[in-house]
């Protein structure tokens, strides 16, 4: 990253980028804009922790403005974590959250390029710090990216966080890696999902630590605030009634499939969880394919997005992670098309248009079930959830071709090794 920092062309795009939310935070505080409904709840809990006030005893907080009327659904942890934007303006503190997660961005383009295995000469991302600047900015369109920085949504962040232990930290054999995931399971429990990535791929104490972490910050929030804690275990993380609405086509799991497909009938979840178990040996097969063969970044996206199919609720935000998807895509892209390299670059244009379509909040209706959805709005409706689930088949059926004797089934018996 640092000799990225040395080309003035980069460091311009990126401070150009990241100034935008703060410039409109600051206007937006001026005029008395209602900016980030989700930023303006994490500096509620934050400044209701201060107060020493019950996060989770109501639906909303006192510190919340009336535009933004929500429950505080994340970890006692993360209350602390968000201190900082405590001490700033609503709007500003929307802002400031705004330019951290471009940033991030930024961090996450730049780590995946540096991750890819193999040269990149003659490809789409031979320059380095040209590459980083132009799709930072392309990526900043997609919706899940848009909606993480308009909501002043945090997901960009535990992306950079999550990718820099995986790809850097904990991949160079340090004694701190695992610590940032702990951290980022600790704001959000999503990334929980990297703890058995961690132990799959051999690396035991890196788990042992991101565990740790995570254990231990619940333990110190207990010494201080032990009524949240206890309240947020018990009850609050499992009650669906915080979430919000969870089967709106904005929860792009598994869970939100089946509760739009079956009416939210009381057994969806159930079916949910089934086949995401059918589905966990051949992820993990897949996963540690690309591990055995040095490609970090292939066996880390497997990990991320089926951890997006299997968790109760996964917001169209959540699904950020289709920025390093698109750049390892885009690394293996010629400068120009060849007939061998069709299937990339239509690969590439579908994820475009999946991502950047906004094709699930334009949907007419259909938001609750008695409204009624059509058969094209339920193949829509579901566009993140095809990314995986096709790729995955793909990936694993063009493998199994190559290799009559390879089988996801029996590769899981190899976890061991």
């Amino acid at each position: 990253m640092n000799r990225l920092a040395a080309r003035p062309g980069f460091v311009a795009v990126l401070a150009a980028l990241a100034s935008l939310p703060l410039v409109v935070g600051i206007i937006g505080w001026l005029a008395d804009w209602p900016l980030g409904m989700d930023s303006a709840v994490y500096r509620a809990g934050a400044l209701t922790l201060l107060h020493g006030d019950p996060l989770y005893d109501a639906d909303t907080l006192a510190f919340e403005p009336w535009w933004a009327q929500l429950p505080f659904t994340y970890p006692p942890a993360a209350a602390l974590l968000f201190v900082p934007l405590a001490v700033m303006p609503l709007q500003v503190a929307w802002g400031a959250l705004g330019a951290v997660s471009v940033l991030a961005l930024a961090l996450a383009v730049a780590l995946t390029i540096r991750a890819l295995p193999g040269p990149r000469t003659g490809t789409l991302l031979a320059a380095a710090a040209p590459a980083t600047a132009v799709l930072t900015a392309a990526f900043v369109l997609l919706e899940p990216v848009w909606r993480t920085i308009s909501l002043g949504q945090v997901n960009l962040v535990l992306l950079a966080l999550v990718m820099l232990d995986l790809l850097v930290i904990s991949a160079r054999g340090s004694r701190f890696g695992g610590v940032l995931i702990g951290v980022a399971a600790a704001v959000k429990l999503t990334p929980l999902i990297f703890i058995p990535h961690l132990l799959f791929t051999g690396r035991w104490r890196d788990a042992l630590r991101a565990t740790g972490t995570f254990a231990g910050l619940q333990a110190a929030m207990y010494l201080l605030i032990p009524h949240d804690v206890s309240r947020y275990w018990s009850r609050a993380v499992s009650d669906p009634t915080r979430i919000g609405t969870i089967h709106w086509s904005d929860n792009q799991a598994l869970n939100g499939l089946m509760l739009r497909l079956t009416d939210s009938a009381s057994w969806s979840f159930t079916v949910a969880l089934a086949i995401g178990a059918l589905l966990a040996p051949a992820a993990v097969w897949l996963m540690l394919r690309y591990h055995r063969r040095g490609d970090a970044v292939a066996a880390m996206l497997v990990t991320a997005f089926y951890g997006l199919l299997i968790s109760p609720v996964s917001w169209t935000h959540h699904w950020v992670w289709v920025v390093p998807l698109l750049v390892l895509l885009s690394a293996r892209l010629p400068r120009w098309t060849a007939a061998q390299s069709r299937r990339r670059w239509a690969a590439v244009a579908a994820l475009v248009v999946v991502f950047g379509s906004y094709v699930l909040l334009i949907l007419p209706g259909g938001r609750d079930p008695e409204q009624g959805w059509s058969v094209l709005d339920h193949v829509l409706g579901n566009a993140y959830l095809y990314v995986p689930l096709v790729a995955g088949a793909v990936l694993i059926a063009a493998a199994v071709r190559a290799d009559p004797s390879a089988r996801p089934l029996a590769g899981t018996r190899e976890l061991g090794r």
